[in-house]
């Protein structure tokens, strides 16, 4: 074909057009290239997300904690704990402390 007739189709006109070509530029840019590019939003909106889960998460381990601390306000509940988390004992106690080996395969 000739470079006139291949001037002349429907498509060659579409895609020649120069409004057309500088939109094509500048959506190709601001999509890809810009500093604030739509796979930049992307990856911030990922690690919002994350962010979001990590303070959900932690939120849940505060009330965890509250409850705890609310149950060793009582004398007897304290004791229990430092016994079962500190090993600690009393004046006229021992204490022995049993580790199981894991079934070695």
């Amino acid at each position: 074909m000739k470079l006139k007739e291949i001037r002349r189709k429907k498509w060659f006109r579409i895609a020649s057009n120069k409004y057309l070509l500088v939109l094509v530029a500048f959506a190709f840019w601001m999509l890809f290239l810009d500093s604030n590019s739509w796979l930049i939003h992307r990856e911030l909106d990922l690690e919002i997300d994350d962010l979001e889960k990590n303070r959900e998460y932690y939120l849940n381990e505060i009330s965890k904690d509250k409850a705890i601390i609310e149950n060793l306000s009582d004398s007897l509940e304290l004791e229990k704990f430092a016994r079962r988390e500190y090993f600690m004992k009393r004046d006229n106690e021992e204490i022995y402390i049993i580790e199981y080996k894991e079934a070695e395969e």
